[in-house]
């Protein structure tokens, strides 16, 4: 019996192949670069999962290699690249599996935004006539106000965001908008003011379950940058009830009726705000702090979501862990990244501080303004998420991530 994986997000494959195994499930991960997990699958015995190198993009050969797959039982797509096609295959396939227009309403962050907005959940819309014409920038700073958010409406990792301060910050984001190649459509709304925060949530049958709350602390403006997580954020009952009350509304007001989901959130002086759902576990090494910090394994929901099942985890107490928090470890300038400095240093440092690679000696660093530019992650734990990030804080300051400008104009750099 087997479940499959259309790609996987960096980390969190080792606990995905354990939650199969316990729930007597077969992993398979098809993949175009099984590079992109190498630190996961170096740490994996030999044969714990099968690994099949296929054009992902390519729906019919995915389909074909799927339907030929022994007792497949399940199909899980856990990345916002490979949301839709995961939704089409498992329709396809006949596999459980969320309404794939549902995962379609979710990758477009405007009619998100004019969904909440319908249903009173939020106080602003999308302004989608985002041009650079005199009319179409006229009706956009009369419908967002300043300052407003310009941003892809598929756009993923911070990345075609735009702070809009004042009108020549308007006219040149859309002039820089022009030049790029979106994933979606360009689109403004309201910038809301606050602390961002992401609420990693479990639902079934249309219930959901507030699993916590990660801080997500970004770079000055105008950047959107993120730099530091912790979790779980320790609210006060009261609001912590009331946000679990307030993210079921925003799910059930676009349909969310099963699975795990990411909702990032501005805690403003009117209350919170959506930012954005992803219909998915958080990335990075969110998931890893949710199995350390609840005591479970929380890829055995996942699993279990996949074969059509209610996850154990919507009713299970959990023991508990540490708090964890991790800071994403950026270069100072771009180039080829070489390596990083400083990593002996973690020894002895409190909090079991670790280094988690994203990127390989070689891989060039282009964009520092999102998360593209990440080279790894040093995560940290602590009894709180405040002295946890203040741990891995610590950490993250005694290393350098190392590039070599010169690289980057090397031919074939």
């Amino acid at each position: 019996m087997t479940v499959a994986c259309l790609e996987s997000l960096t980390f969190g494959l080792g606990h995905l192949v354990r939650a199969a195994g316990r729930l007597g499930e077969r992993l398979l991960l098809l993949t175009r670069d099984p590079a992109y997990y190498a630190y996961e699958l170096g740490r994996l015995p030999a044969g714990a999962l099968d690994v099949v190198v296929t054009d992902t993009f390519d729906m019919e050969r995915s389909a074909d290699l799927l339907r030929r797959v022994p007792a497949l039982r399940g199909l899980i797509s856990s990345t916002d690249t490979w949301t839709l096609t995961g939704a089409a295959l498992a329709e396809r396939l006949g596999l459980p599996g969320l309404d794939p227009a549902v995962l379609r309403l979710t990758r477009d962050k405007a009619a998100v935004r004019n969904r909440l907005h319908d249903a009173g959940l939020t106080r602003g819309r999308a302004v989608e006539n985002a041009g650079p014409d005199r009319e179409a920038r006229g009706l956009l700073l009369k419908e967002a106000g300043l300052p407003l958010v310009l941003k892809d409406t598929a756009g993923t990792g911070s990345q075609n965001v735009w702070l809009v301060r004042d009108e020549g910050e308007l006219d040149a984001a859309l002039a820089e908008a022009s030049g790029r190649d979106l994933k979606g459509r360009l689109f403004a709304e309201p910038c809301f003011s606050g602390p961002v925060y992401s609420a990693e949530t479990l639902t079934w049958a249309g219930r959901t379950r507030l699993l916590g709350v990660s801080s997500r602390l970004m770079s000055p403006e105008p950047r959107f940058r993120e730099e530091i997580t912790a979790f779980p954020v320790a609210f006060p009952d009261p609001q912590r009830i009331s946000l679990g009350r307030w993210l079921g509304r925003v799910l059930a007001a676009i349909g969310y009726t099963d699975r795990f989901a990411h909702v990032e959130f501005v805690l403003t002086a009117d209350g919170p705000e959506v930012v954005e759902v992803n219909p998915r576990i958080g990335g990075a090494l969110v998931g890893e702090g949710l199995c350390r910090a609840l005591g479970v394994n929380v890829y055995e929901a996942m699993i279990e979501a996949a074969l059509g099942r209610r996850p154990g985890l919507m009713e299970a107490d959990v023991p508990g862990g540490p708090a964890v928090a991790f800071v994403l470890g950026y270069p100072a300038a771009p180039g080829v990244f070489t390596g990083v400095a400083g990593l002996d240093r973690l020894t002895g440092m409190p909090g079991t501080p670790a280094w988690y690679p994203v990127k390989r000696a070689g891989d060039l660093i282009e964009h520092l303004d999102d998360s593209r530019g990440y080279a790894g992650i040093v995560y940290a734990e602590a009894e709180t998420a405040e002295l946890a990030t203040h741990r891995a804080v610590a950490a993250a300051n005694a290393l350098r991530v190392l590039t070599d400008p010169a690289g980057r104009e090397a031919p074939g750099g």
